[in-house]
């Protein structure tokens, strides 16, 4: 707090001393490193070295490390600006400068940019930089704008990430030509989503970048359905911090871990985790150092193997390389630094030593191999090179003139003694550009370059090095759908030693046949999955609600589909319907059978003493019983529902009516053996005949009634049965279908009745009481019929409905007919006249 209180102090005695065309610095300078003199200067500061943790070297001295990374950054400017120089087209008659500075720790780099800013000549402020490159920390980059705005001094970063720092209330002069991290994060939320990783952890250091960056992620993550199982931060100097992040590892069920840090830190953790076996992830870098190949080693081949990250997009830059590997000490002999990053390379000293050979300057960069002689292709250096085109492009603009004004702003012309940065600052906003590589370049109201990010896979070998294939890309000048892309073709190696795309769900998703439902108490995805209700289904994964079947369908077995119900009917085609055809056509058999033996012996004495005439009548209408039972069985159409009530109610009565005709005629031929009687006169074979006919044609007119009022009509019960439709033969109505059964009930009644009055007649005379016999049958099935029939599901009705039918059919045709055909076969000597006769007692008045 004090250091930027004291940086703000030096920026108001700037300003003040400016008035007065005398700029003064207070504090510690001289961090220029390389300088070029020209007609405009650009600056760039850049963290060449910096300090690292004292050594036991007795205190004698701050040791120094050097990042050979910032150096090329810094030989980058410079390349780009000779280049510049060499261009007629873009600032002819114009040489610009540069003045590159190198900060060790945040502290100095602001002093580096306050020396920039002011200039080193303390009589006037001339020598002043018209605009600055730099710098590659986010958080630098923003204490640098707070000074840097205030006397509007446009800043161009190449690789300050941090989202925040497009907020232009803050940082109103602050570019940048590398992609801000809001399109990172998109663009790992996008990535997270493609591989359907709804369940990760995320791992940050301390500082503006990672901090924000991951504040953001969690946001983003939220809006594509993603969730945070944790979200840890990290600090090189806390053990309790890396002890709960450990513990966290071990224990959490997401495979998935976000390490959202910067390079430096990136580092540190890795160290630390190496030593402990963490299986089993999928690790996410940020391009901070995803493409940092030098992170890799055997120790770490656990962790880093198929790592995955967006990087910058790689880029080839004309005559870059040749520059950087043609670097001498002898290029920079005011440089020290230059001198300490030969000694690094070459292990070599420009000071006598017993420990190593003595720095020629002749040396070779490319029999080295590190950071800064990596010159295949280029990622951040393209971003550095980009931003120094992008201020040329802006003092390009700045200094047109065509008949004495600016054509771009309608202005006086403004010659190269007269430019300052507030001017550049109003061009550099327009800048719309290509670059000689190819690349685009326009900065957007918040002063962000077009985001543009490759897709990297980290494939390590056997050795411990890592090979970064690029497996995808992500585009944000695309649609929001369209800008991960993902090669096609290409191999990819997933972390955790898996062949395939790890998994990293709190919960499966729910599947087909089950509904989402939301745990208030967890986070999104550790949602609960419950079968669909009966009836209903969910043919969609993580289906929020289940569906009900349309009233013809039923869900299958697994609830994910409706599928048409089953019909049910009695068929002739299952077992119960063949069983009871079957039966029905032994019963025709049966009576046909004995029809043809009663027909075969009418003249012998026991058919004719048994009413021959009825008898035939009796067994055409239990054929008829037999044979309406067939019209229960099969598929109900309106011609059967019709056909099978009033068939059987008709036929029935036929059949009691004869049964009624034989009782009578034997209760009457009982009376003609009484002297003086003449009852048969009265009940002779006409009138038998009348009886069977007006007792049938009053069920005929039931009948008839019962068809044109309501007749019976087939119907689709889909309410008894919830998982199958009933095909049946509703009754139409239900008054007619009782009167039909209520008539046959009230003659099988009274035809029992007097068979029991007739039942102790003579032997000779006995069908009455088989037919007694045959009654009580036929009434008690009828009557156990009633509710059997009422609470009989389905197909079942029917079948009780037929049973009865063949039940109380058998029964008559059984107990009237089959022992007088037993007689007339097995006992033939029993018919005869005489037989029949001698069993007759004689009788007393």
């Amino acid at each position: 707090m004090m250091s930027m209180i004291t940086l703000i102090l030096f920026t108001l005695l700037a300003r003040i001393k400016s008035d007065n065309h005398t700029c003064r610095l207070i504090g510690q300078t001289g961090f220029m490193e390389f300088s070029k003199e020209g007609d405009l200067i650009l600056g760039g500061v850049f963290s060449m070295s910096s300090t690292r943790t004292l050594i036991d070297n007795n205190y004698q001295a701050l040791p120094y490390t050097y990042c050979t990374k910032e150096l090329k950054f810094a030989r980058t400017m410079i390349f780009t600006v000779e280049e510049i120089n060499r261009d007629a087209i873009l600032l002819p008659g114009v040489s610009l400068s540069y003045r590159v500075y190198n900060g060790c720790g945040s502290e100095n780099l602001i002093r580096a940019a306050v020396e920039a800013i002011s200039g080193e000549n303390s009589k006037s402020c001339s020598d002043q930089v018209q605009a600055l490159v730099g710098h590659s920390s986010s958080g630098v980059s923003g204490d640098m704008n707070l000074i840097l705005s205030s006397l509007s001094v446009p800043q161009v970063s190449h690789l300050s990430t941090c989202a925040c720092l497009s907020d232009r209330r803050l940082y109103p002069t602050f570019f940048r030509t590398v992609p801000s991290d809001r399109y990172q994060i998109s663009g790992l939320a996008q990535l997270m989503k493609y591989f359907d990783w709804r369940w990760v952890g995320v791992i940050y250091s301390i500082g503006m970048y990672s901090e924000d960056g991951t504040a953001d992620f969690v946001k983003e993550a939220k809006k594509e359905g993603i969730c945070i199982e944790y979200s840890l931060p990290y600090s090189q100097i806390s053990k309790n911090l890396f002890s709960v992040i450990l513990d966290t590892l071990l224990e959490s069920s997401s495979n998935v871990v976000l390490l959202f840090m910067s390079l430096s830190y990136a580092k540190s953790f890795l160290s630390e985790i190496e030593t402990y076996k963490i299986t089993g992830k999928q690790w996410i870098g940020t391009e901070s150092w995803i493409m940092q190949s030098d992170l890799a080693s055997a120790d770490r081949k656990h962790i880093l193997h198929g790592a995955m990250g967006f990087a910058l997009p790689q880029a080839s830059i004309p005559g870059l390389g040749e520059f950087l590997l043609g670097l001498k000490p002898s290029d920079e002999p005011q440089s020290a630094l230059i001198k300490a990053f030969w000694e690094e390379f070459f292990d070599c000293s420009y000071s006598p030593s017993n420990t190593s050979t003595m720095c020629t300057g002749a040396e070779d960069l490319r029999t080295v191999s590190n950071d800064y002689t990596d010159v295949a292709y280029f990622r951040e250096e393209n971003n550095v090179y980009k931003a120094v085109y992008s201020v040329a492009y802006a003092l390009h603009a700045l200094l047109q003139c065509q008949n004495g004004s600016n054509p771009t702003t309608g202005k006086l012309c403004v010659n190269k003694n007269e430019v300052q940065p507030k001017l550049v600052l109003e061009h550099i906003k327009y800048v719309n550009f290509t670059t000689k590589n190819g690349v685009r370049v326009l900065f957007d109201e918040y002063g962000q370059s077009v985001a543009l990010y490759d897709l990297v896979n980290w494939q390590m070998k056997e050795d411990g090095s890592a090979e970064i294939s690029i497996i995808g890309q992500y585009d944000a000048s695309f649609p929001k759908e369209e800008r991960f892309i993902l090669k096609e073709d290409v191999i990819i190696v997933w972390g955790g030693n898996s062949s395939e795309v790890p998994r990293s769900v709190c919960r499966e998703p729910c599947p087909p046949g089950t509904r989402k439902a939301i745990n208030k108490n967890k986070p999104v995805c550790c949602f609960d999955c419950f079968k669909c209700p009966e009836g209903t289904i969910s043919n969609q994964t993580n289906s929020p609600d289940c569906l009900l079947c349309p009233p013809e369908f039923w869900p299958n077995e697994n609830r994910d589909k409706c599928l048409p119900k089953p019909t049910e009917y009695l068929s002739y085609k299952e077992i119960m319907g063949a069983l009871l055809t079957a039966f029905s056509c032994i019963g025709v058999f049966l009576a046909l059978m004995i029809s043809v033996i009663f027909l075969t012996h009418k003249e012998t004495p026991i058919v004719r003493a048994n009413n021959s005439e009825l008898s035939f009548l009796l067994l055409f209408s239990l054929k008829l019983c037999f044979l309406c039972s067939l019209t229960f069985i099969g598929r109900p159409s309106e011609w059967s529902c019709m056909l099978r009530h009033t068939a059987f109610g008709i036929t029935f009565v036929l059949c009691i009516s004869c049964v009624l005709g034989k009782t009578l005629v034997v209760l009457m031929a009982f009376r003609a053996t009484l002297p003086s009687s003449n009852v048969m006169k009265w009940f002779g074979p006409m009138q038998q005949r009348l009886t069977v006919l007006i007792f049938t044609l009053i069920q005929v007119m039931i009948c008839i009634l019962w068809l044109t009022i309501n007749p019976p009509f087939p119907n689709i019960n889909i309410d008894y049965y919830k998982e199958k439709i009933i095909l049946e033969c509703a009754l139409g109505s239900a008054v007619g279908f009782w009167a039909v059964l209520g008539y046959i009930g009230l003659l099988a009644i009274l035809c029992f009745i007097l068979a029991f009055l007739a039942r102790t007649l003579p032997d000779s005379f006995n069908e009455a009481k088989l037919i007694t016999f045959s009654m009580l049958i036929f009434c008690a099935v009828w009557i156990t019929f009633i509710p059997a029939y009422v609470s009989s599901p389905g197909k079942f009705t029917v079948a009780v409905e037929i049973f009865a039918i063949l039940a109380s059919s058998f029964g008559l045709l059984v107990c009237i007919f089959v022992p007088k055909c037993y007689i007339i076969i097995f006992r033939p000597e029993q018919n005869s006249k005489k037989h029949l006769m001698g069993k007759i007692p004689p009788r007393t008045i």
